[in-house]
C-alpha cells in the first residue's frame, strides 16, 4: 500500500468561472481519468440536503425488519433490481459482504423474443419498499441530479479529448439505462480485511459514488498497489467505466477498485450512481489528436472479461455473472455464456 498517493481533487464549478477556468478544469479532467481513472469531484451543487437525505433514507431502509426488505428482494425481478441480502452478490465468483437495492430506470419490460437483443431484459420496473414510501422520492431526485453532472462531464471530456463536445449525447438524450445502488457493507473485518465488493473495473461510462462521511474502505489500483480512497466530505469519488476506455482506445483507462469491510461493530453507507447509455447504445469512438493517440494503451485484453462497445451486452454481461442465482431463476437460457 502506498502511504502517499492519493486521488486528485476537480472543482466541477470551474466549468462556471471563465473560458480560462473551463479549460484548465478540462485538463486536469483529461489528466486525472488518463493516469488514475478516478478523482474526487466537488463544486457539483448537488445541495447538502440531498446528501443527507439520502444517507439518511438508505439507513432508514436496512433499518426495516427483514421481511420488509425481502418483499422485494431481487429474486422476483428479471432485470436484477431490489433487495439483495448479505452475501447475495458475487464479485469475480466470490462473495461480497454488502446488502442493496438496487434501482434502475422505471420502464415497461420488454418481452423476449425473435430478433429482441437479449439484454432488453435488464429494462423494466423497480422494486420499491412499502414500508418506506420516501425511498422512492429522494432517489428519483438523486438521481436526476446526478444525471446532470454525468451529463456535464461527458461534455467536458469530449472538449478536452479533442471531440465535438455533444459527440456523447446522443447515446444519452433517450433511454439512459442508469443504474443506483443502495448499499450498507456490514462490519466484517477483524483482525483480517474482508471483501466488502471484490477487485473489478465498472462497465458502463461513468460512476459517481457518494459515501457517508468519516467511512473508509474504497481502494483504487494504481500501478501495482492500492491507494486508499477515503470520503471527502461532500465531494463525490468519480471513475470511469469500460466504455470510456473503448471510446478513446485506452487513452483513459477503467481502474480495478475493492472495497475492504468496515470492523466489525461498524458500518458503512455507499451509493454508487452508475451513468449509462441506453442499452442499444454503442459508445462513440473518438478520433483522439495525435499527441493523446500516441499515450492510447489499446483497449483491455482480458478473456475472462470482454469488454463490449454496446451497454447493454457490457451491463447484462455485469449482471448475469454478478447474481447467477437470479439468472438462473429468470434466464436460464443465459446462464453459462
Amino acid at each position: 500500500m502506498s502511504a502517499a498517493r492519493t486521488l486528485p481533487i476537480l472543482d466541477l464549478s470551474r466549468l462556471d468561472a471563465g473560458e480560462s477556468e473551463a479549460v484548465a478544469f478540462r485538463a486536469e479532467l483529461r489528466q486525472a481519468t488518463h493516469e488514475f481513472g478516478f478523482f474526487y469531484l466537488v463544486g457539483h451543487g448537488v445541495p447538502v440536503e440531498l446528501q443527507e437525505s439520502v444517507i439518511r433514507t438508505a439507513r432508514a431502509f436496512f433499518d426495516l425488519p427483514d421481511a420488509d426488505k425481502l418483499a422485494i428482494e431481487n429474486l422476483k425481478s428479471p432485470q436484477f433490481r431490489g433487495y439483495t441480502r448479505v452475501g447475495g452478490e458475487l464479485t469475480r465468483g466470490t462473495v461480497d459482504w454488502r446488502e442493496q437495492i438496487d434501482v434502475g430506470p422505471e420502464r415497461p419490460a420488454v418481452m423476449s423474443g425473435d430478433g429482441i437483443a437479449d439484454y432488453w431484459r435488464l429494462q423494466g420496473p423497480n422494486q420499491w419498499p412499502a414500508a418506506l414510501p420516501e425511498l422512492r422520492t429522494v432517489i428519483t431526485r438523486w438521481d436526476d441530479e446526478l444525471s446532470a453532472i454525468g451529463l456535464r462531464l461527458l461534455r467536458a471530456w469530449a472538449v478536452a479529448l479533442g471531440a465535438d463536445e455533444h459527440v456523447f449525447d446522443a447515446g444519452f438524450a433517450a433511454d439512459p439505462a442508469t443504474l443506483i445502488k443502495i448499499v450498507r457493507y456490514p462490519g466484517k473485518s477483524r483482525p483480517t480485511p474482508r471483501q466488502g465488493v471484490g477487485a473489478h473495473k465498472d462497465s458502463g461510462v461513468l460512476t459517481l459514488l457518494f459515501v457517508e462521511p468519516g467511512k473508509a474502505g474504497l481502494q483504487v489500483e494504481k500501478d501495482g498497489e492500492w491507494i486508499d480512497a477515503p470520503p471527502v466530505p461532500g465531494a463525490f469519488v468519480v471513475n470511469i467505466g469500460e466504455l470510456l476506455e473503448v471510446a478513446t482506445d485506452g487513452y483513459l483507462k477503467a481502474t480495478v477498485h475493492r472495497v475492504i469491510s468496515p470492523p466489525i461493530g461498524s458500518d458503512r453507507i455507499s451509493i454508487p450512481f452508475f451513468f449509462n447509455p441506453a442499452l442499444d447504445a454503442s459508445i462513440p469512438v473518438l478520433d483522439l489528436p495525435a499527441e493523446l493517440q500516441a499515450e492510447a494503451a489499446g483497449i483491455s485484453v482480458d478473456p475472462t472479461n470482454p469488454i463490449f462497445a454496446s451497454y447493454g451486452e457490457n451491463g447484462l454481461k455485469s449482471r448475469l455473472r454478478a447474481h447467477p442465482d437470479v439468472a438462473a431463476i429468470h434466464h436460464p437460457d443465459l446462464v453459462g455464456r
